[in-house]
């Protein structure tokens, strides 16, 4: 079965919301300056009401080992996303599984003629390094607008490749079970696909996004 993760949590509600419909894992996002950035001290007694086998995961863009490893034991997070240009051996002597984002450009971008995505040497690299690779567009982080979804067919054939792929951008209530359906992903990520507005849940559509990916097949 697919997994599930609702991210861009900023408040106690909201992360109950998502666990009552059945997330699998939430995501806090740690990056300064983005529009769902929260804090340790926000995020703490948030993981501390969690569920047991519900994965509090923190994103991260580039910072400084010592840094995400004050907010792991801070949170008590259960993973680590990250976002950035981070190397594999970046992703190295972490406590807990880490997931790597990989930047792909938009569908319609791919039909227009843009260079097809090739698992290239660069990303067979994070093999060792990483949990799991999640796909996500290219594209600035979304402040309310809807995203682009990136070509599934590409999550396809990774997962086909034996990756361990989270499908990410621009998935909805409406598109998630497709992109299931096409890609076969290990998890699938949403953030701005189910709320009222950035940095707030809509929870009709965290309810039917959980229950489309788990309809899927």
């Amino acid at each position: 079965m697919t997994r599930v993760k609702i991210c861009g949590i900023t408040n106690l509600e909201d992360a109950m919301t998502a666990v009552e419909a059945g997330a699998d894992a939430l995501g806090f996002i740690f990056v300064e300056n983005t529009p769902r950035c929260v804090t340790p001290m926000q995020v703490a007694p948030i993981v501390r009401a969690l569920p047991p086998f519900v994965t509090a995961v923190g994103i991260f863009w580039d910072h400084p080992t010592g840094h995400v490893k004050s907010i792991v034991e801070a949170c008590g997070l259960g993973a680590l996303q990250f976002h950035g240009d981070e190397k594999p051996e970046d992703l190295e002597g972490y406590s807990v599984p880490v997931i790597k984002t990989i930047k792909l450009p938009a569908a319609s971008a791919e039909l227009e003629g843009l260079q097809p995505f090739v698992p290239s040497v660069k990303y067979l690299q994070y093999r060792k390094h990483a949990a799991a690779l999640l796909l996500d567009s290219a594209a600035r982080w979304s402040e309310g607008e809807a995203r682009q979804p990136i070509e599934w067919s590409i999550a396809r054939d990774l997962a086909n490749a034996r990756w361990r792929i989270v499908l990410s951008a621009g998935l909805t209530p409406d598109n998630v079970a497709r992109a299931i359906a096409t890609a076969h992903p290990y998890a699938v990520d949403v953030n701005s696909g189910v709320e009222a507005k950035p940095g707030r849940k809509d929870p009709d559509k965290v309810w039917r996004f959980v229950a489309a990916a788990r309809g899927a097949r």
